[in-house]
């Protein structure tokens, strides 16, 4: 078995285990080698929204597919883990894009729906694991459905919980090893979620002072927590806490680190 292959299975096992998936995203190779070097962490995720900040970029693949692909391919080559990348909506052609990621080294990819019609939306996660297919690999496609991130404030809960289930029901008959659902916070609707949909097909995105530790999400059946753009947001926050203080005159947090 070649070095992506066994990338691939074991990222795979890493997301049908019952054992919850813990990823803190990350963004160019330095954060990627800190939470890498993080005992007990076992694979590596992307943040698009981070890697186009870092670049001066808006979210929403207004960063160039091939710079993007570039800081993904330094991540791979600089760590030893399985990667996967978020390759927000597949940039046009996703079973190209997916063809590129899997050329750099990925091993699994985020894919948001848009909230296209489900007939667009799961012909690109075919396409995805079609992809994957022609390069010999287990792609672990994330696939992502943006049924409550693009719902309007007074939208009706249960129509909304619907269908999120009608479309990631979906993805995995076309094949998704796992469904995301971005803003499922609330524990009863997780739970509902896993009860339609089965154990360790969910995955969730953690958000600070809102969502319920990685601990309760495993025994709930969630089969990985996330952080997107959130971990880069604490580094931020880091720093401009710590310039702050220098600037008032005081010096910097003692607590300091030399992780690079």
């Amino acid at each position: 078995m070649s070095d992506i292959q066994q990338k691939a299975r074991t990222l795979l096992d890493l997301h049908t285990a019952p054992e919850i998936l813990v990823l803190a995203n990350v963004w160019d190779v330095v954060s990627a080698q800190v939470v890498a070097g993080v005992p007990g962490v076992r694979a590596l995720a992307t943040a698009s929204h981070s890697i186009a900040s870092t670049f001066g970029y808006p979210d929403g693949e207004n960063i160039p597919l091939e710079l993007h692909l570039d800081m993904v391919r330094r991540i791979v080559e600089a760590v030893e883990l399985p990667i996967t990348m978020d390759f927000e909506a597949g940039y046009g052609d996703a079973g190209a894009t997916a063809r590129r990621a899997i050329e750099a080294g990925v091993v699994g990819g985020n894919l948001e729906d848009q909230m296209k019609p489900l007939d667009e939306a799961v012909a690109a996660v075919k396409a995805v694991m079609a992809a994957g297919r022609e390069a010999g690999i287990d792609f672990v496609l994330n696939a992502r459905t943006d049924a409550l991130v693009r719902a309007a404030p007074d939208a009706p809960r249960p129509q909304l919980l619907d269908e999120v289930i009608r479309r990631c029901q979906a993805f995995l008959e076309a094949g998704a090893p796992v469904v995301f659902v971005p803003r499922l916070v609330a524990r009863e609707e997780i739970e509902q979620v896993v009860a339609a949909l089965g154990p360790q097909k969910l995955t969730l995105i953690s958000v600070p002072g809102a969502s319920l530790p990685a601990s309760e999400l495993q025994a709930l059946g969630v089969a990985r927590v996330s952080t997107g753009p959130f971990t880069q947001r604490v580094a931020l926050t880091a720093l401009q806490d710590a310039a702050t203080a220098l600037v008032g005159g005081g010096i910097l947090p003692a607590g300091t680190r030399a992780l690079n």
